[in-house]
């Protein structure tokens, strides 16, 4: 059944927008090329979303003839903002952009742990509303959050998590209740293989496996291009996985004696005291920094302290053994080193883990070096809600 005059109409105009956000501004006739359309269709989509006020003339093609065909058409990217928060158990991290992900105003905010739920709750919706005003009057229409901790499947909720602070629940029903905007929350975890995968080490891949490799251990699913959460939003959860080499096994509520106490940050410090890898967090290590332990004895091994380089082949084999089990169960072809040990270790940890996957699974695996580092939960979280704000804006009548 061929769709409705109106249907095709709104298939053609969020084509065009969607062309206008990944490549730019660009004429009449690049839109006809790009779409397939033909001249009169373009022309009356170009019409319509002028008068939406979702795009405007920005200036001319040098490359065409003078005249309507030259103008150049982008997106209006100051109707609205976005926000992005990452909030993690000591600090809250924000930016605020504009439609097209341009950086307007940012800002972080350390949280003390002796700091109360309700008076952290009110720093961190206060450092958020002061980053909105800086960054001009347009209305916040999206806020992405990438947090610790599950989200329910049902409600898009935080569950309430053993060993996170308290203001974390609270804080997103403060912003729903403070702003006039659209709120997000998702697993921090989640959003960075979100960020990888638009504009960091998989942008070529659309199926992988991140791991995250900081003071917490966890993985994101990326299948077909899509994140795969789990039933109860769980997946992922590989600090719980029972390996080998440590004194215990995990339970319901610890994940002692899982991966975690291989690959978590308290862990990398023992394993480098063990080979004398001096694991001191550098001066002017400021508050809200996660891992600076962990991540000084990887930058130390890198820059071939004694015994650096044992220190990163031990190391190199614990990651190996929980990527292994993953790539067994998901054969992903392309696992992502990412968290702050990950990015810390860049392409010398990555390359030691692939060699060791390579002895230890028959599916060829390649291991990546995370691209976007402690940046990469504010730009996943950024892409939500962009994503989120395309749907309510970029429509006609939007």
């Amino acid at each position: 059944m061929p769709a409705s005059p109106s249907t095709a109409r709104a298939i053609n105009d969020r084509l065009a927008l969607e062309l206008l956000q990944r490549d730019g501004p660009l004429t009449a006739t690049q839109l006809k090329t790009l779409t397939g359309l033909s001249r009169p269709t373009v022309a009356d989509l170009v019409e319509r979303l002028q008068g939406a006020g979702l795009i405007r003339v920005v200036g001319e093609s040098g490359a065409e003839r003078r005249g309507p065909n030259a103008r150049l058409y982008g997106i209006v990217a100051d109707r609205a903002h976005l926000a992005a928060l990452d909030v993690r158990t000591d600090s809250v991290a924000v930016v605020v952009a504009d439609l097209l992900g341009v950086t307007l105003a940012e800002d972080t905010l350390p949280i003390d742990g002796t700091t109360g739920t309700g008076p952290a709750i009110e720093q961190a919706v206060a450092l958020l509303e002061r980053t909105a005003r800086r960054a001009g009057p347009a209305p916040l229409h999206s806020v992405g959050i990438g947090a610790p901790g599950l989200i329910d499947p049902a409600t898009g909720e935080l569950r309430d998590t053993t060993g996170l602070p308290a203001w974390h629940r609270g804080l997103v029903a403060a912003l729903q209740q403070r702003l006039p905007a659209t709120v997000l929350v998702e697993n921090e975890t989640n959003l960075a293989a979100v960020a990888e995968q638009r504009g960091g080490a998989a942008r070529d891949r659309d199926t992988f496996v991140l791991l995250w490799l900081g003071h917490g251990i966890g993985a994101a699913v990326m299948l077909d291009g899509r994140l795969r959460r789990g039933a109860s939003g769980g997946a992922g959860e590989i600090g719980f996985l029972p390996v080998p080499w440590t004194t215990g096994v995990p339970s319901a509520v610890s994940c002692d004696g899982g991966f975690h106490s291989l690959a978590g940050s308290a862990a990398v410090c023992e394993l480098a005291a063990r080979y004398g890898v001096p694991a001191g967090a550098p001066a002017g290590t400021q508050g809200g920094e996660q891992d600076p332990v962990a991540v000084h004895a990887v930058h130390a091994a890198l820059a071939g302290v004694a015994n650096g380089d044992v220190f990163l082949d031990a190391l190199a084999d614990r990651v190996a053994l929980g990527a292994a089990a993953v790539v067994s169960v998901l054969d992903p072809g392309c696992v992502v080193l990412a968290g702050e040990v990950g990015h810390a270790g860049g392409d010398a940890l990555a390359s030691r883990v692939e060699e060791r996957l390579a002895r230890l699974s028959p599916l060829p695996t390649e291991v990546r070096a995370g691209a976007l580092g402690g940046a990469a939960v504010l730009r996943g979280a950024l892409v939500a809600a962009r994503d989120a704000a395309q749907d309510a804006l970029f429509a006609p009548g939007g």
